[in-house]
């Protein structure tokens, strides 16, 4: 299953041209209240895989993917039931990652439901809301898990332990994530689905007026993001959408035009990629070139894992050359004459870029 990216923010900040922009949909922003929400995959672009394809001939190149959820519009009073309440807190449980879309542009004909254009005040609202529907949850799951760790068993004495942390922190109004847990840690209280524990990706979504993204409203954003120690991106969500909807000459020309070195996809996918943790490595044959994406520090067996879930119990040995080396001796057979194929067993640990074949007992 693809890694699940949730797009989130108040009602009519653009979150939908978002998510248009990332997957070249034509989502409508007015879908009814209660509405399922929008799901939609993206292709991480990666040249590489061209690179590839030029030298072992191939019948389909194929990109890893994110899947891409475009959950309902958060109002004041969600984390108590007001708008679509528990249900888009249900839906934003699920992901692996979070998108907060913040409006910095201004237009006459989208009101803002605060009346008034303020990125911070608008994150707060969000935050506080997610927050306090954390903040149930964890006084919720604190004496189960306060009972369990009385058996002195070390993972219930752990999980315990975090709930505790977690809970301070959340009524302080602060999101979980600023307690900065280890994976380990965050494995053990995955199962609460807390929201504000997931890694966050702020978007200034912008007018056309600042593609750029220098205003003074997106530097405030950007100093509250900093402030949480997370990356933030600006974007013009309108112009973006315009541009996915192109076919690759025009899209190509448009950037151009607008100064733009690559579209908001690439800028997107990559930076969730980063935000997660993630990096690439390929396979190639005659029926196919892919990309896949791993957690960083991930071994050989664990990368044929991501294939599929026997090869990482039947991995025997992976032969793994480098894309640039293979640009350099255009063929399988001539990196082994020069010693740039190598083999690598059980402990080896993947490195960004690398082309492996998985050889398994499966």
């Amino acid at each position: 299953m693809p890694l699940q990216v949730g797009i989130v923010g108040l009602s009519l900040v653009g979150k939908t041209t978002i998510f248009n922009a990332l997957t070249g949909a034509r989502a409508s922003a007015l879908a009814p209240a209660g509405n399922k929400p929008n799901v939609g995959i993206v292709k991480i672009p990666d040249e590489r895989l061209h690179i590839i394809a030029k030298y072992i001939p191939t019948k389909e190149i194929v990109h890893a993917t994110i899947q891409v959820v475009d959950v309902p519009g958060l109002v004041r009073g969600a984390s108590t039931g007001e708008g679509l309440g528990n249900k888009f807190l249900a839906h934003v449980r699920d992901m692996d990652a979070i998108l907060h879309v913040v409006r910095c542009f201004d237009s006459a004909d989208v009101p803002h439901v605060e009346q008034t254009i303020d990125p911070v005040r608008d994150v707060d609202t969000v935050e506080t809301e997610l927050a306090l529907a954390d903040l149930e949850v964890v006084s919720g799951a604190m004496d189960k898990a306060e009972r369990a760790a009385k058996s002195g068993e070390k993972e219930a004495v752990a999980r315990a332990e975090i709930l505790r942390r977690a809970y301070a922190c959340l009524n302080e109004g602060r999101p979980v994530r600023e307690l900065n847990l280890s994976s380990e840690q965050l494995r053990l209280i995955r199962s609460y689905g807390l929201i504000t524990a997931k890694k966050t990706l702020f978007v200034a979504n912008v007018g056309e007026d600042d593609i750029a993204g220098t205003s003074e409203r997106v530097e405030a954003l950007r100093r509250r993001a900093a402030a949480e120690q997370a990356p933030m991106v600006a974007i013009c969500g309108k112009l973006e959408a315009e541009i996915a909807e192109l076919d690759e000459k025009d899209r190509a020309e448009m950037l151009a035009a607008m100064g733009l070195k690559e579209p908001a996809q690439a800028v997107l996918a990559r930076e969730s990629c980063r935000l997660l943790g993630l990096h690439t490595f390929f396979t190639a044959g005659p029926k196919m070139v892919r990309s896949w994406t791993i957690p960083i520090g991930a071994t050989a067996p664990q990368a044929a894992g991501a294939i599929h879930t026997d090869f990482e119990r039947a991995f025997i040995r992976a032969e793994v050359y480098r894309v640039e080396d293979l640009a350099q001796y255009k063929t399988e057979a001539a990196l082994r004459q020069h010693g740039k194929l190598r083999v690598e067993g059980r402990n080896y640990v993947v490195q960004e870029g690398d082309v492996i074949y998985f050889l398994t007992s499966a």
